[in-house]
This record gives structure tokens, C-alpha cells and sequence, in this order.
């Protein structure tokens, strides 16, 4: 099952995506229909009106959540490229709501930054309250997975050792086009990312160092995770900071990412204009 946040003139609907077709099941986004103990059943429920959603209508699928965890180097090809050994835990940061963007909305490069890449990334939805899960109760907890990209200012990331301040730029991050529940994704699903139609990441998520369930675990040892939290489980080789020399986005092109029966994420980029002074 595929469910969505869609934007309307009274306000975010929750939607079930069926052949393309988005019906409608009622107020509120997915986060929202989360937080029900049977948000399997009311997502199911029959009879709901058809709504007709134009691509820039859908909202991130998880407008509000309560948290935003991040893994680095989580994808052996990555980690090979970036230089590193592999690591021994997962390696964390955070990302706040203002960072996310609709997976259709338009990605605008800050004045502050020069370098800003590209992250294709799965993202593990949570969908039951957890407090130091093992694996079989984490498992239980992933309500499903959707699209993000991590867009990183690496001048900005790299300045000190912690990567926050690269990562949370507001406005910066897409996030979508749905949820699809856990049972349907396959375990080797391909992951990709395109400029302009030019493939530059391309592998499957089986190439995970740590997979979903051991990112519930992990986290969930540290603090309770809830419905609606947001787990992006890291970026495969090919990022534009590794190439040499080193690429990033530049105004105009098209940024498209794409986890196999998901769905995709296409944003257009523009440059900001530099800002000025009274």
C-alpha cells in the first residue's frame, strides 16, 4: 500500500494511491494517520473521493515529524569513496522540519553556499512507539519507507567535525512521493540519482551497511521513537564531492531521485539570488 499528503485549498488531506489515482481519506497527512493504533485499517477504508493532484500538490509525506535521524556512510560504495574504513556503529546527526521540501517543490540553492550535493537516501517511517527495540521488535515498528535527498552544503559540513551545520539548511531537503508500507519493498531495491538525465548514484539498498532494522534498534536504545519519526538511512557512491574534481548542483538543472517501487523525486533547482545590505 502507497499513501500520500496531498496539498488542497482546505488545507492537507491523507491519500491512498491506487493506479495512480489518489483517494482521499480524510484531513490531515500521514503522520497523522500514523499516530492511530489501526492507521492500517482506516488506510484500507473504502469509498473515498478521487482527488485530482497535480505533481506539485504533494506535500512531504511526513510534513511534521517528531524527529529526523541521519546516518552517514552507511553504503559500502560510499564509505569506499569518501576514504573511510568501515564503521564499527552508525554514525549520526539530525535534521529539523524546516529542512523538508515536497518532492516535486522547487530545491533553492542558499547565497551561503557554492557546493551543494546530491544524497539519494531510503528513509525508514516509524510507525509504532519503541523504547530499546531488538531486532524482531524493531522490524514490527517500521510502518514502511519513502524518498529523501540529503542535499549537503559540504563547505558549510565540513568546517568542524560535526556535520549538522552542512545538513539542515532550511528548505533543503525533498521528501516523498509516498509511504509504501515495509511488507512491499524488496530488500535489494534499486536507489538512484539524475541530473539533467545524467545517472550519477546507482545501486540497490542491499548494499546497506546497517539496514532499517538495526537503525530502529540502534536509535531506539537511545530514545523513544514514535509515529511519524523519519530514520534516512544514508547515500550510496557517487556523490558529487567525491568526483574529481568535485560536482555540484548549479542553477536550472533538474534533480531527480528514485528508490525502486517508491517512487520519485524530480526538483527543480534555482540559485538564490545573492542577498544585499539596507
Amino acid at each position: 500500500m502507497k499513501l500520500a499528503t496531498v496539498r488542497t485549498a482546505d488545507g492537507l488531506r491523507t491519500a491512498r494511491v491506487e493506479d495512480g489515482q489518489y483517494v482521499d481519506l480524510g484531513p490531515g497527512d500521514v503522520g497523522s494517520l500514523l499516530a492511530h493504533d489501526d492507521w492500517r485499517t482506516r488506510a484500507a477504508a473504502t469509498g473515498g473521493a478521487t482527488l485530482a493532484v497535480e505533481p506539485t500538490d504533494l506535500a512531504p509525506v511526513i510534513p511534521h515529524p517528531g524527529k529526523i535521524v541521519c546516518v552517514g556512510l552507511n553504503y559500502r560504495t560510499h564509505i569506499t569513496e569518501m576514504g573511510r574504513d568501515l564503521p564499527e556503529h552508525p554514525t549520526l546527526f539530525a535534521k529539523f522540519t524546516e529542512t523538508l521540501i515536497g518532492p516535486y517543490d522547487t530545491l533553492t540553492l542558499p547565497p551561503e553556499s557554492p557546493t551543494v550535493d546530491w544524497e539519494a537516501e531510503l528513509v525508514v517511517v516509524v510507525g509504532k512507539r519503541v523504547r530499546r527495540a531488538d531486532r524482531a521488535t524493531a522490524e514490527a515498528a517500521i510502518a514502511g519507507y519513502t524518498v529523501m535527498n540529503d542535499v549537503s552544503m559540504r563547505d558549510w559540513q565540513f568546517r568542524t567535525k560535526e556535520w549538522l551545520q552542512g545538513k539542515t539548511w532550511e528548505a533543503s531537503t525533498p521528501l516523498g512521493p509516498c509511504l509504501l508500507t515495509a511488507d512491499e519493498l524488496a530488500h535489494d531495491a534499486a536507489i538512484s540519482c539524475e541530473i539533467d538525465g545524467e545517472s550519477l548514484q546507482k545501486s540497490t539498498i542491499a548494499d546497506l551497511l546497517f539496514d532499517a532494522a538495526d537503525l530502529v534498534s540502534y536509535i531506539s536504545t537511545m530514545i523513544t521513537l514514535n509515529p511519524g519519526d523519519l530514520i534516512a538511512t544514508g547515500t550510496t557512491g557517487g556523490v558529487g564531492h567525491a568526483h574529481k574534481p568535485p560536482r555540484y548542483l548549479q542553477d536550472g538543472q533538474t534533480l531527480v531521485t528514485t528508490v525502486e517501487g517508491i517512487g520519485t523525486l524530480s526538483n527543480p533547482v534555482r540559485r538564490a539570488p545573492e542577498s544585499t545590505s539596507a
